[in-house]
């Protein structure tokens, strides 16, 4: 190995005890290939197994924690005890080589499509549709759906608990449901669950209280939380920069085991406010760091863009596309065979890469997302 990468293999120790190899992470991605009852199909796990071992840990795709939080087609579940031997399949086989295996637990709110739903009825903090052509409008929630939803996220961290996971993430960025409570565009509540900054805070900030309530009650060896965030949103109204500096302010008092920024470039200012350049990452980082450690993704190819972003103090890196283009990225910067990391993804290639039919099939179709050659 080059000496100039030690810095990505060094050891990490999160706040709740966990010990990770090195400073990366795969990123979540979904794969849309479970079966249709929500349970994970042998593709997937496939999938996982290739690109494992050489990763510190690797955060899985979002499982749905209840029936009304579906979110695309080919989506894993953990809302039912049912599902505790699979996801038990899925963390050893994540574990089978010394990574870490987390599990992303979500809502999809009113991001739903109404054809996955029992009653084809997404549901979200208020009746306003996404700002999209052709999204539904989404129903109010009751107090008592509210109340549920915050026990479902609990119950879905016993399951992962149980399951065997190292840890979860909860799943509060890409305008999903958390995002939604506290986005002052799809929240325009006027009760206890909205109306102010400090209100719009209160429901994921449940959410998190209720995850932790189950670690401390049912997991008997140190367990990761994880908390995911995306900075801001393009919409007007929507979250602003210095909204998320507040929330994360509070997020940082809750004990997490790490906050991870959802961007997509990790060096990109502000969207919204243009004389904004320095990088949300490092922003968060500047206001958080100190009390929670900061997870960073986005674009980050090569191992000297991964050292330059860790030179920042940001402590662990995310890796998304670039671990579907070169599941062992990892394990060649370690033999010092870095100059052999695939940067492209031929169509010739899915079966070397153990890619999952229709995740292939997103891949090569939608373009811009990633490079691909014929």
């Amino acid at each position: 190995m080059n000496n100039k990468y030690e810095q990505i293999f060094q050891s990490f120790a999160f706040p709740s005890g966990v010990e990770v190899k090195n400073r990366i992470m795969i990123a979540p991605m979904t794969t849309y290939s479970s079966q249709d009852n929500g349970e994970l199909s042998e593709q997937e796990l496939a999938y996982y197994k290739e690109r494992s071992g050489g990763v510190g840990a690797f955060i899985t795709a979002c499982a749905y924690v209840s029936l009304d939080g579906k979110g695309f087609p080919g989506q894993f579940s953990v809302d039912d005890d049912i599902f505790i031997p699979r996801l038990n399949k899925l963390a050893k086989t994540i574990q089978s080589n010394g990574t870490k295996a987390i599990l992303q637990i979500y809502h999809g709110g009113r991001q739903s499509p109404p054809t996955l739903l029992p009653d084809q009825q997404p549901v979200s903090a208020s009746a306003i549709a996404a700002d999209r052509e052709g999204a539904p409008v989404p129903r109010e929630m009751t107090e008592v759906e509210i109340q549920n939803t915050i026990k479902a996220f609990g119950e879905a961290t016993r399951r992962a608990i149980e399951a065997g996971f190292d840890g979860v993430e909860l799943h509060g960025a890409n305008t999903y449901l958390l995002q939604q409570f506290f986005s002052p565009h799809s929240n325009r509540r006027e009760d206890q669950w909205g109306g102010s900054l400090e209100k719009r805070m209160q429901f994921p900030l449940a959410v998190v209280n209720s995850v932790k309530k189950a670690v401390a009650e049912h997991a008997k060896t140190p367990f990761i939380v994880g908390y995911r965030i995306s900075p801001e949103e393009g919409t007007n109204p929507g979250i602003t920069l210095e909204d998320t500096l507040q929330f994360v302010d509070k997020l940082a008092d809750q004990a997490l085991d790490y906050l991870h920024v959802s961007v997509m470039h990790f060096w990109n200012g502000s969207f919204r406010e243009k004389n904004e350049s320095q990088s949300r990452i490092i922003k968060v980082y500047e206001k958080v760091g100190s009390r929670v450690p900061i997870l960073g993704v986005g674009s980050l190819h090569s191992p000297e863009e991964v050292v330059e972003a860790l030179e920042t103090g940001v402590p662990l890196i995310a890796l998304g596309r670039e671990m579907l283009m070169e599941p062992k990225w990892i394990e060649k910067v370690e033999a010092g065979q870095e100059d052999q990391i695939r940067t492209t993804l031929s169509k010739k290639d899915q079966k070397e890469l153990v890619i999952p039919d229709p995740l292939w099939d997103r891949l090569i179709n939608v373009k811009g997302w990633l490079p691909v050659e014929d």
